[in-house]
């Protein structure tokens, strides 16, 4: 019997470790980084900051129109638009981004690599509605990422990494602003409806 255990154990413990052979998905300490991100032969850069204890992301869209607020511990998003004043509630799958593609996918790891000055660990990986490579530090900060969903490729890379506390107020919902509804079977379309100040 205690043969028959211990040959039990020898099987499991490397299927255990191959379980556990994924990275961190989420930041472990609170970061902002900035991207060049490029795809459908258009670049720009953008900033998403990190509140790590909260699992808030925020991305700062390019030229200062808005940002996304992704809520990974609530599983809820809200994109607000700077000149229009207006907030809009999101799916989590649009404003999550990555992150939300990686949890349940399987990884392959890779080489090491260093980008904007910090190291991290290539990883393929192959989801439910997405493949793509990703380069993650061991605390959990993607710095680089490309891969391919629903037809449309897309890459983007760490050119600024800054670790630091991260203001609380730069993920909260803004006051005073028109609320919008994304139409049902439109994702990433959005007409006013009932529009009411927060």
């Amino acid at each position: 019997m205690r043969h028959a255990i211990a040959a039990a154990l020898i099987i499991a413990l490397p299927l255990a470790a191959q379980a556990q052979d994924r990275p961190q998905i989420y930041p472990t300490r609170d970061v902002a980084v900035t991207y060049r991100v490029s795809g459908q032969g258009q670049g720009a850069e953008l900033t998403m900051q990190w509140s790590a204890a909260q699992r808030l992301m925020r991305m700062n869209m390019p030229g200062g129109v808005g940002y996304m607020v992704a809520d990974h511990q609530n599983q809820r998003g809200f994109m607000v638009m700077e000149a229009m004043r207006t907030i809009m509630d999101v799916p989590m799958q649009q404003a999550a981004g990555v992150q939300q593609a990686m949890q349940d996918a399987n990884f392959t790891r890779g080489a090491t690599e260093k980008i904007a000055g910090t190291d991290c660990t290539v990883w393929r990986y192959q989801g439910r509605d997405q493949t793509g490579e990703a380069c993650i530090t061991a605390d959990g900060v993607m710095l680089r990422a490309q891969g391919a969903s629903q037809g449309q490729q897309g890459r983007m890379e760490a050119v600024r990494v800054a670790y630091g506390t991260q203001d609380p107020a730069q993920f909260r919902r803004p006051q005073g602003y028109q609320t919008m509804q994304v139409p049902q079977g439109v994702p990433g379309m959005a007409a006013p409806r009932g529009a009411t100040p927060r």
